[in-house]
């Protein structure tokens, strides 16, 4: 069996000590991959609705405009949760 959570993480990282170079650029690291697979659909998004709407206004007039705004706002809303997520984990890194 295994315990219960009760939510609260049982083992806290100490913060960083951000004046040693080694340990600024180990956190920096560690920052890069906090919702990396989020901001990397959002990025992926972005590009297919650039694509989409070129080859709207270039080889395929009838496809309604709304689909490349629809995933351009998408890649948005990715976007922006990378952002907040990596926001979170940095405050709780820092509080320890």
């Amino acid at each position: 069996m295994t315990p219960k959570s009760t939510g609260e993480p049982t083992a806290k990282a100490p913060p960083p000590d951000l004046n040693d170079p080694v340990q600024r650029a180990a956190y920096a690291r560690e920052l890069k991959m906090v919702a990396r697979p989020i901001r990397y659909l959002g990025l992926a998004l972005a590009i297919g609705a650039a694509v989409l709407a070129g080859a709207r206004a270039r080889y395929w007039p009838q496809l309604p405009m709304i689909l490349p705004l629809f995933l351009l706002g998408v890649a948005a809303l990715h976007l922006f949760a990378g952002i907040v997520i990596r926001a979170k984990y940095h405050q709780a890194r820092m509080r320890g």
